[in-house]
C-alpha cells in the first residue's frame, strides 16, 4: 500500500503530486514535450500524467532560474519586468523578490520529476495539495498534531513558483499559497481561484502522513453550533480546574 494513499481520503479536486529535483534522468518517465512554465507542470501531471521536465521544457524564465538550471538575467532580477506588466511601481520593488528568493544552486537539479501521488515510483521532494478549506484544515492540524508546529502561507505576486517549490523544499516548512494571487497562474488560468496550495517538504512528510493516520479527522465540535461549544469549552475548562486541585 502507498503510504500517501491517506491524501486520497481529502476527496481533492486535483489529485496530489509528488515533486523531485534530480541530479539524475529517470528511465521511468517520458520527457515533457511541450513548453511549459513550471508553475503549470503541476497540472500537466494532474490531467495527463506523470513526466520530467530539464531545461528547455520551461515556458516561463522565472522556473529555470528557481532551479539553478540558467544564467542569471539582469532584466528580470534587475526588476525591470514588474512595472511594465503593472505588477510593481519600479524597478526596486520588483528586484526585492529576487534578493532573498530560496533557489537551488547552479546545477543541482537538472531534471524535475512529476508524478501523481497513485502512480509516483521516486521518493518525493515535496507533496503538492490542491485543497478548500475544510480539506486543508486537517493537513495543516496534521502539520502540527505531534510537535505544536505552525505552519507559513508565504508568497510574491510573481515568480510563485519560487513559494511553491523550492521555497518550502529548502527551508523544510509547510507553505501555503492561494490561487488566483500569483501573476503567472492568474494570467495562464491554471486553477480555479481560491483554493489552497499546500506544499508539503520531504523533512516533515513522514510525520504529517503519520498523524493523518493517527488523528481524528471530523472534529464533531465543528458542526456543534456557537451555543453548544461556548458551553462544552465552559465544561472543559471548569474540569480542568477540578483536576488541577487534585
Amino acid at each position: 500500500m502507498n503510504q500517501y494513499d491517506v491524501f486520497d481520503r481529502l476527496g481533492l479536486d486535483f489529485k496530489p503530486v509528488g515533486v523531485k529535483f534530480s541530479m539524475f534522468r529517470p528511465e521511468d518517465l517520458p520527457l515533457l514535450e511541450e513548453k511549459t512554465a513550471v508553475c503549470e507542470m503541476l497540472h500537466v501531471a494532474q490531467t495527463k500524467g506523470g513526466f520530467y521536465a530539464v531545461k528547455e521544457s520551461h515556458g516561463c524564465a522565472v522556473g529555470p532560474y528557481v532551479l539553478g538550471e540558467s544564467e542569471d538575467d539582469p532584466g528580470m532580477i534587475g526588476g525591470l519586468i514588474g512595472p511594465r506588466i503593472h505588477v510593481y511601481e519600479n524597478e526596486r520593488a520588483n528586484a526585492n523578490i529576487y534578493y532573498g528568493m530560496k533557489k537551488l544552486a547552479k546545477g543541482t537539479a537538472p531534471y524535475i520529476l512529476f508524478d501523481t501521488t497513485d502512480h509516483m515510483t521516486f521518493d518525493p521532494d515535496l507533496i503538492i495539495l490542491m485543497c478548500h478549506p475544510s480539506q486543508a484544515e486537517i493537513v495543516l492540524r496534521a502539520n502540527g498534531y505531534r510537535t505544536g508546529r505552525g505552519w507559513h502561507a508565504y508568497g510574491t505576486t510573481v515568480a510563485g513558483c519560487a513559494c511553491l517549490y523550492t521555497r518550502p523544499y529548502l527551508t523544510g516548512e509547510l507553505n501555503m499559497m492561494v490561487t488566483g494571487l500569483h501573476h503567472g497562474m492568474k494570467a495562464r488560468k491554471i486553477f480555479p481561484e481560491g483554493l489552497l496550495m499546500l506544499s508539503l517538504p520531504y523533512q516533515i512528510l513522514p510525520e504529517i502522513v503519520d498523524s493523518l493516520q493517527k488523528m481524528e479527522w471530523d472534529l464533531p465540535q465543528y458542526s456543534w453550533g456557537k451555543e453548544y461549544h461556548t458551553q462544552y469549552m465552559a465544561g472543559i475548562g471548569k474540569q480542568i480546574a477540578e483536576d488541577l486541585k487534585k
